[in-house]
């Protein structure tokens, strides 16, 4: 064998075209299992494209023992050391992977050459990792990105300096030889559109990547961590890698490439969402220049390779279903992967990086068009008063103040390139859409003929024409007819202008904003080119790292990278980017963000008056009275304060001094606030960790009246009622009787969960028997927002003493009301006086008045009883294909969505719930857990949220449900 060239002594695909898989049975592998090793086993088919694998495990256990791979029989015994050999060293020098080696069995290391029915194999076990892969094509976080490219860059450095003789072999998935393997399958690819579509990425790709190949970097390395081929423990990252079988010496950067690639047919990911991946590479084995370059190229050729080797593999081996199965989401890798062109991904991967940008283009050339020095320039950004009152909907927004401008006298309208815009942006997309103009939007006043320079050509077009001068293009698009020919601009039309370079791949109007930077390589400012001064560049948003240093930490805000947002409107939200997201989760906008009439309201009262309330002004009394009549009769007294804490605590201290007492009995896993008094009687240990331990003594707590988690389920729910009568009953004889009891009215913190049936009725019964107040918090619940109930007392038929109510009340301004009786308040005024500086400030009062003039007119609560209730019945039907799902609390546009890991056990699924809410975020809608477990999402959305925006809410959760998150 000695004389045998060292490259023909190993396998080499080019004379190995096909590679059936061996396919040996069940009873004779069992067989050989113990007649070579001496193991007595059970054994179960695994997928594979070329090898053969099985789970070994102990008969009488079921323990896996291992995994039994069958080597497919044209590799040779010194590529197997060769596998060996790489697996042994990158658990030697990364103690922190998981990594298989071979299993010591009864008669030594199980590996051996078996003879076969089918010629001669090898055989070995190696050790089973406990875990799952990421197998299949559901979502994948941006933490497992990430992951997987720190374990391909951590194997990578582990193999940078080891070496072996069968290196050196020639397999198809080695990069280097993609475009041979291509030349070779792709003549007996049958479906001519797959052929001719993959054939022409394959071209683009190996065009760029033969400009750096020579200088890339080699090395031997795995070349097959993907998402098949890690492992990770149930709710933790990928830890283990698996298959060495495609070790071989290659350039480095394929590591990373194949890597990406296998993201690629994920639900959802996109070629942005892959770039976690290459940073974490990136930060543990840097990159070099020609190696970013290549990368996308490589990205390509790997999918390309996929798609063309697994459908021959099919055609070859018909029965290999694990082929088969793979088939859609190879070819949805190459899809993804020349999704976006070369160019923008590798100036994309740049930019993340922190390499230099590559030159953009710039027009030098006289301007074409004179006379714009006074033109309009508009500004459709999400900040902008054109986007006021929702029309930023509305897509002919931007071309009416254009043509109003025109109408004023201007010579022009112009409204900027490379910016995002808001105005005419799509609402319930799930994915970031095209927001960011690659052009200069451009109306005259009068036909105008551009002026070519002298150097220069005009090239009609189909949708306009460009004029070329040099190696940059200025390119006028929305002119038709005659004009085109001529270089002619219209007067009032809309006319979109790029500059590109003359050799550009076609840059579309308008791009999405995770890939700006990467299209700015093709297309400049076309401003300069018609004689306006070059766009400032705007400054890197600095927006979180501002709040982080100067707002205390405490001060949370929603998810680890929130959009910047700045805009609101009924119950959407827009960022600075011009995403819109749906808000389902502000119960604080309650009849929709930026309402017109309570906008209006506020405006025009504080150009009348804006003071304190000690002041004698009509509108406060007016508010006042608005509220009572939503109440009970004898409700007749109002109180205003600035929060929900502050009315909480207001009606506690209205119940002390009415009684003379201190004792507030409280019911457990609550929250109602954070000043002292609301604090005291807050019990949530989702908001204090030690809420129960650290209450002052003058507050007693009752059972959680959750029928659902609680210690009192289902019909035995009703026993709540009497357990709190007790604690207050053995109060009293104790001789310490309760100056009030508070509760919220339907209970709120845990997600929308109703009271048991009468359970207010009884508990108030028994607090006025020994003299005490009984206190409804209503700050979340009240005002319509439970649909059948414009009051949550009203649900359980009980009238409480005093009502303290906030978030709805203001829409958004900060209102909070505490109303009584008469008496109970002449009380409190015994005491001493009561004042608020801004509780119930005209413009506040203003507002409030707006706010229930909108519940009233609009029909809003009658709004969350119907959409309310089909969100509800909707939510409800998922449980049925979703164990996750626990069960649905909560009535109108409350509700509470409850994860369990377990039915049974209802064992809380905290973590999961955050990440469904982070998933969420990425699909456009905006939700948030709470309850003490964390483990329920709160849907409280704007009241006059619509059904077309539940539905994609709910549409939106089963995709996580399905897909994952």
């Amino acid at each position: 064998m000695n004389d045998i060239p060292m490259a023909e002594r190993y396998f080499d695909f080019f004379a190995h075209l096909e590679l059936p898989t061996p396919t040996l049975g069940v009873d004779e592998v069992r067989g050989l299992m113990q007649a070579t090793f001496g193991m007595s086993c059970a054994v179960r088919e695994l997928g594979s494209q070329q090898d053969q694998n099985f789970v070994v495990s102990d008969i009488e256990t079921a323990a896996p023992i291992g995994v039994l791979k069958l080597s497919n029989p044209a590799f040779t015994e010194a590529e197997i050391d060769l596998q060996d050999l790489a697996a042994a060293t990158v658990a030697e020098r990364e103690p922190t992977l998981r990594i298989p080696r071979v299993v010591e069995g009864p008669r030594g290391p199980m590996s051996a050459w078996w003879v076969t029915s089918q010629g001669r194999i090898h055989a070995r076990v190696i050790t089973h990792v406990s875990g799952t892969t990421l197998m299949g094509s559901n979502y994948v976080s941006p933490a497992t990105v990430s992951r997987m490219g720190e374990l391909a860059a951590k194997v990578s450095i582990a193999l940078a300096d080891l070496s072996h003789p069968a290196s050196v072999r020639v397999l198809q998935w080695d990069l280097r030889h993609a475009q041979r393997v291509i030349a070779t399958l792709a003549p007996d690819e049958t479906d001519i559109e797959v052929r001719e579509f993959a054939s022409a990425i394959a071209e683009s790709a190996q065009s760029r990547l033969d400009v750096v190949s020579s200088r890339l970097p080699r090395q031997l390395g795995h070349f097959d961590i993907t998402d098949d081929n890690v492992i990770g423990l149930p709710g933790a990252l990928p830890d283990a890698v698996i298959d060495f079988g495609d070790v071989v010496e290659s350039w480095a950067v394929n590591e990373i490439a194949v890597t990406v690639s296998s993201l690629l047919h994920h639900d959802g990911l996109t070629p942005a969402d892959a770039l976690p991946a290459i940073l974490a590479f990136h930060s543990i084995r840097p990159l070099g220049e020609d190696e970013v370059d290549a990368l996308w190229p490589l990205v390509a050729l790997r999918g390309v390779v996929l798609a063309l080797s697994g459908r021959q593999q099919v055609r070859l081996d018909a029965g290999n279903a694990y082929a088969d199965a793979a088939l859609e989401r190879e070819f949805l890798v190459l899809r993804q992967a020349a999704s976006v062109p070369f160019e923008v991904m590798g100036a994309r991967i740049r930019h993340a990086l922190g390499f230099a940008p590559r030159r953009r283009p710039v027009w030098t050339a006289a301007a074409l068009l004179a006379g714009l020095t006074n033109a309009a320039h508009l500004d459709p950004g999400t900040t902008s008063p054109l986007n006021d009152e929702g029309r930023w909907l509305d897509r002919t927004a931007l071309a009416d103040a254009a043509l109003a401008a025109l109408d004023g006298g201007a010579p022009a309208a112009v409204v900027p390139a490379w910016r995002p815009r808001l105005t005419g942006a799509p609402a319930r997309t799930p994915a970031a859409p095209a927001t960011v103009p690659t052009a200069l939007t451009l109306w005259l006043a009068a036909d105008t003929t551009v002026t070519v320079p002298t150097d220069g050509r005009l090239v009609p077009t189909d949708g306009g024409f460009d004029v070329v001068a040099g190696d940059q293009v200025v390119r006028f698009t929305g002119v038709a007819g005659p004009a085109r020919d001529r270089g002619e601009l219209p007067a009032r039309t809309e006319v979109n202008v790029q500059l590109v370079g003359a050799n550009s791949s076609e840059v579309p109007l308008r791009v999405e904003p995770p890939y700006t930077a990467g299209w700015q390589c093709l297309a400049g400012d076309p401003g300069p080119s018609l004689g306006l001064p070059a766009s400032v560049v705007e400054p890197k948003d600095d927006t979180l790292v501002l709040r982080d240093r100067v707002v205390a930490d405490v001060q949370e805000h929603y998810y680890a990278r929130p959009p910047r947002i700045e805009r609101g409107w009924r119950e959407f939200l827009a960022d600075v980017d011009g995403r819109v997201y749906l808000d389902m989760v502000n119960n604080v906008a309650s009849v929709g963000h930026a309402h017109p009439r309570v906008v209006e309201a506020a405006h025009r009262q504080m150009h009348l008056l804006n003071t304190n309330s000690r002041f004698n002004y009509r509108v406060i009394a007016e508010f006042a009275e608005r509220i009572s009549a939503t109440l009970p009769e004898e409700l007749d007294t109002v109180f205003f304060v600035n929060s929900g804490s502050e009315a909480t605590d207001l009606a506690i201290r209205i119940a002390m001094a009415a009684t003379g007492r201190t004792d507030i009995v409280a019911m457990r896993e609550a929250y109602h606030g954070w000043t002292f008094a609301s604090d005291a009687v807050s019990t949530s240990i989702a908001d204090n960790p030690n809420a129960l331990d650290t209450r002052p003594d003058w507050v007693h707590t009752v059972d959680a009246a959750n029928s659902y988690r609680g210690v009192h389920r289902g019909p035995d729910a009703a026993r709540y009622a009497g357990d709190a009568v007790q604690v207050i009953d053995d109060l009293a004889a104790a001789g310490t009787p309760l100056a009030g009891f508070i509760c919220e009215s339907y209970f709120g913190n845990a997600g929308g969960v109703a009271l048991p049936d009468g359970y207010l009725r009884q508990v108030y019964a028994a607090v006025r028997r020994h003299g005490g107040i009984a206190i409804s918090d209503e700050v979340q619940v009240g005002y319509g927002r439970l649909g059948e109930w414009f009051w949550g007392f009203e649900q359980q038929q009980a009238v409480p003493d005093v009502v303290a109510v906030a978030k709805s009340v203001g829409g958004g301004q900060p209102i909070g009301v505490v109303v009584t009786r008469r008496d109970i308040a002449e009380r409190y005024r015994n005491g001493g006086y009561f004042f608020s500086s801004t509780g119930g400030s005209p413009v506040s009062s203003a507002i409030g008045l707006a706010v229930l003039d909108v519940i009233e007119h609009e029909g809003l609560q009658e709004n969350a009883r119907v959409v309310g209730a089909h969100l509800k019945a909707r939510l409800v039907a998922l449980a049925d294909e979703h164990p996750i799902v626990g069960t649905v609390h909560g009535s109108g546009l409350y509700l509470g969505l409850e994860f369990v890991r377990d039915r049974a056990t209802l064992e809380p699924a905290t973590e999961e719930t955050a990440a469904i809410c982070d998933r969420l975020l990425e699909l456009g809608v905006i939700m948030q857990p709470t309850g003490d477990f964390q483990n329920v999402l709160k849907i409280k959305p704007p009241l006059c949220v619509s059904k077309e925006s539940v539905d994609y809410f709910v549409d939106s959760l089963e995709r996580v449900l399905a897909t994952g998150w």
